[in-house]
């Protein structure tokens, strides 16, 4: 199926949420869904504006977004479901910092199909469809050729909280020894955006959502990139953990998360 139309929508969604965005920066109140998880006015406002535009372009499909008071996982017979993340790197924004995005996928049956991550800091919008591959703006995205741990730059994501979370750390510290270098940017979306378009060569990590990584899972597939669970085994976005890849450094990346695992 062509999912030209959902994937022009969705980078309109997300520029309007955009928009919400720069309206609230700097005059927002802060409060706290947990410790260090900060969520704003902006987060809200910048959902709304996704939910409200892509039910008036599809009134037929169905909506998850993180700052909704549920979240389910849609079952076998739900119509296409938009899952969003209206602003991915909250804590970046809250301190000004330019690393944060917002994450658009559409989920068909069991299936993600459309993905799109824009970053409004530098203007890149990121977008993809199964099919039709992915680019940055007008430009393809391709994943980079590095194949070996020791020549490659990771990413990772951390829990907002690391109580009781402790075990991130000792990845940490394994892979700022056995990989070139290794960053954490606070942004699930941008690790798998840049991952996708080349700038990096792996991403791992243990504790996203469905709504973190819907969008930009397609950009990564459809530039040639992998991605599974931790365990090597198939990728479900609504588990918490994921290895994601340029496609070459695969194999090499499971090994170690395998080996550190026994």
């Amino acid at each position: 199926m062509d999912w030209s139309e959902q994937r022009e929508a969705a980078c309109e969604a997300a520029r309007r949420a955009a928009a919400v965005l720069a309206h609230w920066r700097g005059r927002f109140n802060i409060r706290e869904k947990g410790h260090a998880d900060l969520v704003s006015e902006a987060d809200i406002g910048a959902q709304n504006a996704i939910r409200e535009y892509l039910q008036t372009r599809f009134p037929e499909h169905a909506f998850l977004g993180e700052e909704d008071a549920t979240h389910h996982r849609p079952g076998p017979d739900a119509p296409p479901t938009w899952i969003v993340d209206p602003l991915d790197g909250t804590t970046n924004y809250v301190h000004d910092m330019p690393l944060y995005s917002v994450s658009i996928g559409l989920q068909v049956a069991s299936d993600l199909v459309v993905g799109v991550v824009y970053d409004p800091s530098r203007d890149e919008m990121f977008h993809a469809a199964t099919g039709q591959g992915a680019k940055v703006n007008d430009t393809p995205l391709r994943t980079s050729t590095i194949d070996r741990l020791d020549r490659a730059m990771l990413l990772t994501g951390f829990p907002p909280d690391l109580r009781g979370n402790e075990r991130t750390l000792d990845w940490w510290r394994y892979f700022s020894f056995h990989a070139q270098t290794l960053r954490r940017l606070g942004s699930t979306a941008i690790n798998l955006a840049w991952l996708a378009a080349g700038r990096c060569d792996g991403f791992y990590a243990f504790d996203n959502h469905a709504w973190d990584v819907a969008g930009g899972v397609v950009l990564l597939r459809e530039a040639g990139g992998t991605v599974t669970r931790a365990d090597g085994s198939t990728y479900d976005p609504y588990e918490p953990d994921i290895a994601a890849t340029n496609g070459p450094l695969h194999p090499a990346l499971l090994h170690a998360l395998r080996s550190q695992e026994s």
